[in-house]
């Protein structure tokens, strides 16, 4: 069972982050920041991996914490579900579009962080969410799902259509690179044996 259960508290913040690689896309998400939520949702849909996510963050603060810890505890859950990473597509793109606005995001699971961003928004926020801490989720979810993460912005204006599009298209890369691949029989796809370090 390719699941994934993570509970974090700090003094920031408390999550529960629970993961099914195998699910149908459900959901239930609640963070405490409305739009922070409509984009997880989408990455569970669009991914077909359950995501139970419940975060109670310091928002009288600001939404930095519960937006960052959002996206480390939920890396962390999806590492914990890939485990060894055997079988595994590994690699996943795709291409998605939305009215006017058109992203791409490509991904490697490599255990090997980084995140490369070429998006911008032209507005402060997004409902109430700080547009500036979009990146930083990616960067965050990309440090603790041991992930090389490409987002590109290559065209748009609407910036719920740019945002959203991201968000698409990292759900649908990471539904292409954690599918397991019967012709690997298991094996880790590296020729190193494994991936990361």
């Amino acid at each position: 069972m390719r699941k994934g259960r993570i509970e974090r508290k700090t003094a920031e913040t408390a999550i529960l982050v629970e993961v099914d690689l195998d699910g149908t896309g459900t959901y239930e998400v609640s963070t405490g920041i409305g739009f922070l939520d409509h984009m997880v949702e989408q990455f569970s849909k669009h991914s077909l991996i359950d995501v139970i996510m419940k975060v109670d963050g310091d928002l009288h603060v600001d939404q930095h914490h519960t937006t960052e810890d959002s996206a480390l505890a939920l890396g962390q859950a999806l590492a914990q579900a890939l485990g060894e990473k055997g079988g595994i597509a590994r690699y996943g793109s795709a291409y998605s579009p939305m009215d006017e606005t058109l992203a791409r995001v490509a991904l490697d699971i490599s255990g090997r962080p980084f995140l490369v961003w070429n998006a911008r928004f032209t507005q402060e926020k997004l409902g109430e969410w700080d547009t500036e801490l979009i990146e930083h989720w990616f960067q965050s979810i990309a440090q603790t799902a041991g992930i090389t993460l490409h987002c590109e912005l290559l065209y748009g204006q609407n910036n719920h259509h740019i945002c959203e599009a991201l968000y698409k298209g990292f759900a649908r890369a990471m539904r292409i690179a954690v599918e397991i691949d019967p012709r690997k029989g298991g094996a880790v796809p590296s020729t190193k044996g494994q991936l990361g370090g």
